[in-house]
């Protein structure tokens, strides 16, 4: 890919009108930063209610919606494109998910603001009384992929915490993200905070590059979405990164496991929702409990009509099974396909977490007290799990309210994001005259 300062020479208007975006968003930021927190959850409140109205208008008949119109044209292109079942599930809006983005904006103005929150605070033996107090961090970029809903979880998470965001979605949503922010734009500037939540007005690839240039007026950039747009991103970006990379989770069922359990969480963590970033992608089975589970897991899997590639241990219990290559351990399939590998013990599961995992979400089955903590204490993932389903890793499950994605990092924030990791800290120096010597 051509470097972005090519990019921006050779697209003046692309770059243009980005920049004249973002710099309508940045007084919005401006805006917000100093706004009450009885503002800020005013106009969340105003969103919801126009979502709201927008959802009434689907269920309608004929529907009448406005993001429902615009969502039904982005499925039909992506259907002509021959786009599994999977990612259309995430692409595709409803009355109900309509509605359910709607409640999502409220509970969000329900959550406490985290804005001029006092961190810390001490008196220096000189007098200085230092506090150490949270404030927004400014303007955000995000760039995601798919997921409709996504245009609204992150805008709304951002103004709470009194940032202004800069969207660039996917080409797959472009008509949903679209219809979503033109929404959320006219119910914000009824609140004085017009520009605050912005949409690339392009799907143009070559826009990514040219917002990663943009630190004169972008504070933060979160990328979401697979390999790909992350690495352009992190090689491009001269502002700070948070990943929101891949899901590449794991269950490893432990000789301790109840079965029966196991079964019905390796069926939640992958069929549950299997588009989703935090479903499962390969499982871990224990070689001294394989015998059992592997063919019980495996005709589990079969009636929910999940693909099972599988390593020569599991195939040689289950002959039926497709041969996982490789390669296929560091797959994130985000559909209905599944990797079955027969590990010796706790340590090989281990090791395979550690090859092959991309910091989401990894859980162990198991009624062994000490297995447990030891996996939880050796795994390096934003979440890790015991005795419970990886789709837990979640704004709305960890009680964060929305979330604006799953950071994979681990500087500044990790795993679900919510409110506080929105928000950086300033230190406020109160004296009477202090000079130093």
């Amino acid at each position: 890919m051509p470097d972005a300062d090519s990019i921006a020479a050779e697209k003046p208007a692309l770059d243009a009108s980005l920049r004249a975006l973002a710099i309508r968003a940045r007084d919005a930021a401006r805006a917000l930063a100093d706004a009450s927190t009885a503002a800020k959850n005013a106009a969340l409140l105003d969103i919801a209610t126009a979502l709201a109205a927008d959802a009434a208008l689907a269920a309608a008949s004929p529907p009448a919606s406005t993001i429902l119109a615009a969502n039904a044209l982005d499925l039909e292109a992506a259907a002509a494109r021959g786009v599994s079942a999977a990612l259309l599930d995430r692409l595709r809006l409803t009355p109900d998910r309509i509605r359910a983005m709607a409640d999502g904006v409220r509970k969000v103005a329900e959550l406490p603001d985290p804005v001029g929150e006092l961190l810390r605070e001490w008196r220096r033996p000189n007098g200085l009384l230092i506090r150490k107090r949270r404030v927004p961090i400014g303007l955000i970029g995000i760039i995601y992929e798919s997921r409709p809903n996504v245009t609204s979880d992150a805008a709304v998470l951002c103004l709470k915490a009194g940032n202004a965001v800069l969207l660039r979605g996917g080409s797959e949503a472009f008509r949903s993200n679209t219809a979503i922010a033109a929404v959320m734009d006219t119910a914000l500037a009824r609140h004085g905070f017009a520009g605050a939540v912005s949409l690339a007005p392009t799907t143009d690839r070559d826009a990514i590059p040219l917002l990663c240039r943009m630190d004169d007026l972008l504070d933060l950039l979160i990328p979401r979405g697979g390999r790909g747009l992350v690495e352009t991103v992190v090689r491009h970006a001269r502002m700070p990164v948070i990943k929101h990379y891949n899901g590449i989770c794991h269950v490893f069922v432990h000789r301790d496991a109840d079965l029966a359990m196991a079964e019905e969480i390796v069926l939640n963590a992958k069929c549950q929702r299997p588009g989703v970033c935090n479903a499962m992608e390969t499982l871990l089975v224990d070689a001294a409990v394989a015998p059992q589970f592997v063919p019980q897991i495996a005709a589990a899997l079969r009636r929910k009509n999940v693909e099972v590639r599988a390593d020569a241990a599991a195939r040689a219990l289950v002959p039926e099974l497709a041969a996982a290559p490789p390669p296929e351990w560091d797959t994130e399939y985000l559909d209905l396909v599944l990797n079955l590998r027969v590990v010796a013990d706790t340590a090989a599961a281990l090791a395979h977490i550690a090859a092959h995992s991309s910091k989401h979400s990894d859980a162990i089955i198991t009624a062994n007290t000490a297995e447990a903590e030891k996996f939880l204490g050796s795994v390096d993932s934003a979440a890790v799990y015991w005795n419970a389903s990886t789709r837990f890793t979640d704004g709305g499950e960890f009680g964060f309210g929305a979330e604006i994605g799953i950071s994979t990092g681990k500087l500044h924030a990790r795993g679900p994001m919510g409110l506080e990791e929105l928000t950086s800290y300033k230190y406020q120096i109160l004296g009477d005259g202090q000079v130093r010597g």
